[in-house]
């Protein structure tokens, strides 16, 4: 039997616990940095103290600090926002043994959500601390989202559509009113964003053939306005490109060959374009994981040239253009290589790098939290060895510690 005394005692050691938690938890951060982009431009030798989950103000680099402070010294490194990758699967989960292909294995959902958790760490360690994942099944990507935001599951904040809308199966007549139920259904089922696959094309298939119609896709677009939810829509030819942007889509996903008139209705309308140009080079690179026939690959290579050639025309017209991966399986940890093609299309490193934070947050309607490092802002910060100001490689390989929501969850200094 347990006496009261122990049961005192026992109180008086948890709540210890408690208060040294909660001292831990409030003790300010200090990040002392030599050079940062903050988002718009870049600042050198400064500090910028962070309290709980936020940046509370950047003073000088020779200003005094708070005595409680804890100071981590990140001035051998170039300090630039946590990054938005805004096209993702994180639950698209390969264990990469041998004798097994990533479109082939099956699990229970509880299993994925589990395993994905790789997916989530290794996108984490590119810098991108939010993601727009847009489509899966089952739920899990509800699943990761909350278990995430929850603190039970580490990885990048997540933005999710659920399961993506889709013509029929089989031939069928437009049915515009059939998408605006299911529209609202995934709304009410919790998903943040509306993903439209309005074409065919994945994997190793480059078919540009359009699948949804104008009123189809405008019935989406209307349905998820009224209830104040966002559409990404997925084509990967022109025609379905046009129609969605007429239609109202917030972001496009994929495309090419876009015509002046379409370019130049995105500038009209404010569309954010995601060409996702890198996920076809990841497919090549990548053709003996999936097996891919020797014939498929020539396609990809056309596409993929097609794809830059859309982005260097978007990016004269002056387009909003947003980094997205399309990871899936074994591209993540590769999430950032997409700003090396928009440099190849003609961005300044400073421009790519505004595709994955100020113009990604802006589409997510977070832009008051997220793509910058000022006060007021999530203390979303990456610190890279080299400066990707100059050369984006250093991005891609020198990134060394990871702050998300002011906590350290990649630290590789």
């Amino acid at each position: 039997m347990i006496s009261p005394m122990h049961i005192r005692v026992a109180t008086a050691v948890l709540l210890g616990f408690m208060l040294e938690a909660t001292a831990a938890t409030a003790q300010p951060k200090v990040i002392r940095t030599a050079r940062m982009w903050d988002g718009a431009r870049v600042v050198n030798d400064v500090q910028i103290v962070i309290e709980a989950d936020r940046i509370v103000r950047i003073i000088d680099g020779r200003s005094a600090v708070p005595e409680n402070a804890d100071v981590i010294d990140l001035r051998n490194y170039t300090l630039i926002p946590g990054l938005i990758d805004l096209h993702t699967h994180m639950t698209y989960y390969w264990d990469r043994q041998l004798g097994t292909r990533p479109l082939t294995q099956r699990r229970r959902p509880a299993v994925t959500v589990f395993l994905a958790q790789e997916n989530a760490r290794r996108t984490l360690e590119t810098g991108v601390t939010t993601v727009r994942d847009l489509g899966a099944s089952n739920d899990t990507d509800f699943a990761m989202r909350d278990l995430i935001a929850m603190g039970a599951m580490p990885g990048p904040r997540m933005i999710v559509a659920g399961q993506g809308l889709s013509a029929p199966r089989q031939a069928a007549a437009p049915n515009p009113d059939a998408l605006r139920s299911a529209t609202a259904d995934r709304i009410k089922n919790g998903s943040d964003w509306i993903k439209v696959y309005a074409s065919r094309g994945s994997f190793d298939s480059v078919d540009t053939t359009q699948t949804l119609t104008f009123e189809e896709m405008k019935a989406i677009v209307d349905t998820a306005h009224s209830a104040s939810h966002k559409v990404a829509i997925h084509s990967y030819g022109a025609s379905g490109v046009k129609d969605a942007i007429r239609a109202g889509a917030d972001s496009v996903e994929h495309g090419i060959e876009l015509d002046d008139e379409t370019l130049a209705e995105m500038v009209r309308r404010g569309t954010v374009w995601v060409p996702t140009i890198d996920h076809n080079r990841y497919y090549i690179d990548a053709k003996d994981e999936y097996g891919f026939k020797p014939e498929a690959i020539p396609p990809l290579q056309e596409y993929l040239q097609k794809n830059l050639d859309s982005t260097r025309r978007a990016v004269k017209a002056g387009v909003r253009i947003g980094m997205g991966s399309d990871a899936v399986y074994s591209m993540f940890g590769q999430n950032t290589r997409e700003l090396g093609w928009f440099v190849k299309a003609g961005m300044s490193p400073e421009q790519a790098l505004a595709t994955a934070t100020t113009t990604a947050a802006d589409l997510l309607g977070m832009n008051d939290r997220l793509g910058r490092i000022a006060p007021g802002f999530t203390a979303d910060l990456v610190a890279v060895e080299g400066n990707p100001l100059q050369t984006m490689d250093a991005l891609f390989t020198g990134v060394r510690l990871v702050m998300k929501d002011g906590k350290i969850v990649v630290d590789k200094r």
